[in-house]
């Protein structure tokens, strides 16, 4: 072989290095281009998965805002928003008065907190029971909250405004029965919330969880059952003090009220 075409064999054979080193960094740098894209791609399946999970969970006592898990007591869920408003009824007629009359009738309000019983007593106050029973059938309280609690002077949880203002009412209203001539309201005490009208009893009444002296100079306030079951319940949202204005800083509302006369 000449010096002639052995330069030119090694010329072709570097030519052939030169080509083997181009493909190879050809190569290389699809490599990194295609390990690139496949990272991309699974960032956003990875981020995907996560929202959906995000979206697809319910929240958890952790998760909620500060003010929102405060403001529920221990045993209670999240209160239903008010209803925020009132009704136009007829005052019960005597025929409703009668079925009640001299009976005893077992009220269970159902709360966000658990449930609460009453008996109330047809015989000492036949015209406030004959109310609460027509208004409990006419569902009257669904998701009523109890709007007021007071913790000095008289001890109240005072509930039955759909409103949540302290001004709403059934569209009717009534007279005093079976008030306190010593003006005592002891401790597990359902009597009646009114205005300084005496014939202003309707819808609203106050459960009494210590015992109160309360003012009669205008003539006092119906009392017309006990809490049979459930004043624990009472007691844990008095314990947690009042609020903006005067509502328990430990929301409790009607989620419905039922009731049974017995003879």
């Amino acid at each position: 072989m000449t010096k002639e075409q052995e330069r030119a064999r090694a010329k072709r054979r570097y030519v052939r290095q030169q080509d083997n080193a181009a493909q190879q960094r050809v190569q290389r740098q699809r490599n990194r281009q295609i390990a690139a894209v496949v990272a991309v791609f699974l960032a956003l399946v990875a981020g995907l998965i996560w929202l959906v999970n995000m979206m697809g969970s319910e929240p958890t006592a952790a998760s909620r805002t500060p003010e929102l898990a405060a403001t529920v007591a221990d045993g209670c869920i999240a209160a239903p928003a008010v209803p925020g408003t009132g009704a136009t009824l007829d005052k019960p007629d005597a025929a409703q008065i009668a079925k009640v009359t001299g009976k005893t009738v077992t009220a269970t309000i159902e709360t966000n907190c658990g449930r609460i019983v009453l008996s109330l007593d047809g015989a000492k106050a036949p015209t406030t029971v004959a109310s609460f029973v027509q208004l409990a059938q006419q569902n009257y309280w669904k998701n009523a909250p109890c709007h007021r609690l007071t913790t000095s002077g008289i001890f109240v949880l005072q509930c039955g405004d759909p409103t949540g203002t302290g001004n709403g009412g059934p569209g009717y209203g009534y007279g005093i029965e079976n008030a306190p001539t010593d003006a005592m309201y002891p401790r597990g005490t359902v009597a009646m919330a009114r205005t300084a009208d005496p014939n202003s009893n309707g819808g609203q009444f106050f459960i009494v969880y210590k015992d109160s002296t309360i003012d009669a100079s205008t003539g006092g306030y119906s009392i017309f059952g006990t809490v049979t079951q459930g004043l624990d319940i009472v007691d844990k949202i008095a314990a947690g003090g009042v609020g903006n204005g005067v509502a328990p800083t430990f929301p409790i509302s009607f989620l419905s009220v039922t009731t049974e006369t017995k003879g």
